[in-house]
């Protein structure tokens, strides 16, 4: 239904609240302010696009205009955090305005009624190019400061703001938010993982349970938002950048306290932004700087949390089944990997390394297993020992045995127990975020904690260099469930460290659980 001309463009109009209308119209006739025209931006006065339309996303100066809206109409929304490259000290902020601003900055404090430290942020505007018949243009501002110098094991309050609009003021106090940074020493802690999320009710659903596992951070293995719906990375998918909005307002609840790690997946090649389509992800998210080039692949970086080693990796860069962006770092991803592995491994303080990617090395659903992901980094994984592996892709939960060199090497049923050093990788499918669900191969039934099935072999296949599918009986799936859900590990330092690994289902129920120590 098309919205009622109030004096408001429609085209601002249903990116604003009912207030920040009313506000926007009792400011525009109290100051004579108008709106920056369309053709402005169109004009690239506010955008910085290049020739053909498409931002590249690098950072850029804070837009400006002679006419402008005053800040006191605009809101922030879709706050969302993210860790530095020490987890203990660095924090980044990031979110997101309908219209441009000037002078954005977070205001940071050790209360929340004292919020005296101000931090001046960048803004990373992003240009969509209208497509006849299908979508108008579309601009969106993305504001990011990096919060350095914390202390470990620390609380602290912030709000985010512009020149109009101060969160310290009383009238936007309920804005103000919080975050922890990692502890000095490891301690226990809790983290949580799912890909896939998408916008809608089940994906809403899965925040909240996210919340109640009270976490340190959440690792989300791409597929975010699912604005391409398509998938393929090509020019020809269809595309509403307008779905970034609504997701990072669903998720606020969560992402504004929780730290959103996140890694690309197929959906998240926007091929409207820069050759590798990754300039969205440049401007949506501030990631760990760990030594890779963000510009070559965004959601590939590490960091340290307590006895924890996480590793992020861009898996469009080794898949075999959707070759947009194959070989997109010619190599030096996978060479950064090998280095990282090693030095996390060396790391007195490290007794876990946890890798997440989207594309699946193992799994029976509807996409199966990605064989460039298995010929490119699996040896690297059994070389380093790697404790936990993450993926999504695949809409189900899935978990694998313990493999080693492509077989099982020890059973792991549903509680059971499995050491690294001796028995293999565990590998886990964790893509019921909230997108529509898949299922398994005909004739497999599920088998997950309370109604276990085991299937002895299970007919799948694997994606090959050649872009097509080779049938293979597997061995290794041994839990299957098909319904929303994510993943809840525990970590646990000391003279026996641990990993409690749980997959809860969305209405809290537990659906599989085993145990990672090492040397045991």
């Amino acid at each position: 239904m098309d919205l009622p001309d109030f004096g408001i463009p429609p085209r601002l109009a249903r990116r604003m609240s009912m207030a920040e209308q009313h506000e926007y119209l009792r400011t525009k006739l109290s100051r004579r302010r108008t709106l920056v025209t369309a053709g402005a931006v169109a004009g690239g006065l506010l955008t910085g696009c290049s020739a053909e339309g498409a931002s590249t996303a690098v950072p850029s100066p804070t837009p400006t205009a002679t006419g402008s809206v005053h800040g006191s109409v605009v809101s922030p929304f879709g706050r969302h955090l993210a860790f530095g490259a020490d987890p203990r000290s660095q924090l980044r902020i990031s979110w997101q305005v309908p219209l441009a601003v000037k002078r954005p900055y977070v205001r940071v404090g050790l209360k929340p009624d004292d919020l005296s430290r101000k931090i001046e942020a960048e803004v990373r505007d992003l240009h969509t190019p209208g497509q006849t018949g299908v979508r108008l243009a579309l601009d969106q501002y993305y504001l990011h400061a990096a919060l350095d110098g914390l202390h470990p094991g620390t609380t602290y309050y912030y709000g985010v703001g512009h020149d109009g609009f101060d969160p310290a003021d009383a009238r936007h106090r309920s804005t103000v938010s919080s975050f922890r940074t990692a502890p000095a020493r490891p301690e226990k802690f809790v983290f949580t993982a799912f890909g896939d999320q998408g916008v809608g009710t089940a994906a809403a659903a899965n925040d909240n349970l996210l919340l109640r596992q009270k976490p340190a951070f959440h690792l989300h293995a791409g597929d975010i938002c699912y604005a391409d719906g398509s998938g393929r990375g090509q020019k020809s998918d269809g595309y509403d950048p307008g779905f970034w909005d609504l997701f990072l307002k669903q998720n606020e609840p969560v992402t504004r306290t929780v730290p959103w790690m996140v890694t690309t997946g197929n959906h998240d090649m926007e091929a409207w932004y820069s050759p590798d389509g990754y300039g969205g992800q440049l401007a949506r998210w501030s990631l760990p700087d760990s030594g890779f080039d963000p510009r070559s692949a965004p959601g590939v970086y590490s960091f340290v949390y307590g006895n924890v080693g996480v590793v992020a990796l861009d898996a469009n860069d080794v898949s075999y089944e959707i070759p947009a962006n194959f070989g997109c770092t010619s190599g030096k991803q996978t060479k950064w990997l090998a280095k990282r592995l090693g030095e996390l491994r060396a790391a007195k303080d490290v007794d876990f390394v946890v890798v997440y990617f989207h594309h699946c090395a193992y799994s029976t659903s509807s996409h199966a297993s990605d064989g460039g992901v298995r010929a490119e980094w699996l040896p690297l994984f059994e070389k380093h020992q790697v404790d936990l592996v993450i993926n999504g892709h695949n809409h189900v939960y899935e978990r694998t045995d313990a493999i080693r060199g492509g077989e099982v090497g020890r059973k792991v049923p549903v509680g059971g127990a499995t050491d690294p050093t001796r028995d293999g990788i565990v590998y886990v499918t964790a893509g019921g975020g909230g997108r529509d669900l898949y299922g398994f191969p005909s004739g497999v039934r599920e088998s997950y904690e309370g109604h276990v099935h085991d299937h002895e072999s299970v007919e799948s296949f694997h994606w090959t260099e050649s872009q097509q599918s080779a049938k293979e009986t597997v061995e290794w799936s041994r839990v299957r469930y098909r319904g929303f859900s994510l993943l809840s590990v525990e970590a646990e330092s000391g003279t026996r460290p641990r990993l409690t690994v749980s997959a809860l289902a969305q209405d809290g129920k537990r659906v599989d659980h085993f145990e990672v120590r090492r040397g045991t």
